[in-house]
């Protein structure tokens, strides 16, 4: 086959750092518009950006040209210049350093597009977390505690 042809659905799980909870209604819909930016830029087309306000969940498409980790990379360190950038409330903002990604199968991209956009009514419930710890699970991923929290 002469061309390089993918579509790799790509979950994207990410906390603020020590999962304070800084991204408020002020910034979180223009933050999930700036991810979607850098997402595009790097030719990875977004499907549902949200979270809450401890965290981002992002579904995109990765493209074929970039890591995975050069595109949390990017999209952590320019968004967090962003946000510090809308004033002294969000000057000490960091991410946290890891993140957790997943494949989505193409059945289920709807599905977790809705997850993503219901991020409110999950976390009237259930902590971040928890969410994680399900994820995790769904997804058969090995993880440490003690390292995974920071």
């Amino acid at each position: 086959m002469p061309q390089s042809l993918t579509r790799i659905y790509l979950h994207i799980v990410f906390s603020t750092k020590h999962r304070e909870a800084t991204i408020d209604d002020t910034i979180k819909d223009d933050l999930h518009s700036y991810i979607g930016a850098l997402c595009r830029e790097r030719d990875c087309q977004p499907v549902e950006i949200g979270g809450y306000t401890d965290h981002v969940h992002i579904l995109c498409i990765l493209s074929r040209k970039i890591t995975v980790m050069k595109l949390l990379e990017d999209i952590k360190k320019y968004s967090s210049r962003w946000i510090k950038s809308k004033g002294d409330d969000y000057a000490a903002f960091y991410w946290q350093d890891g993140y957790a990604a997943f494949s989505v199968g193409y059945t289920e991209v709807q599905k977790v597009a809705d997850y993503i956009r219901d991020q409110e009514k999950h976390h009237a419930v259930q902590s971040y977390q928890t969410e994680c710890r399900k994820l995790l699970k769904k997804y058969d991923v090995d993880y440490d505690e003690k390292y995974f929290w920071e």
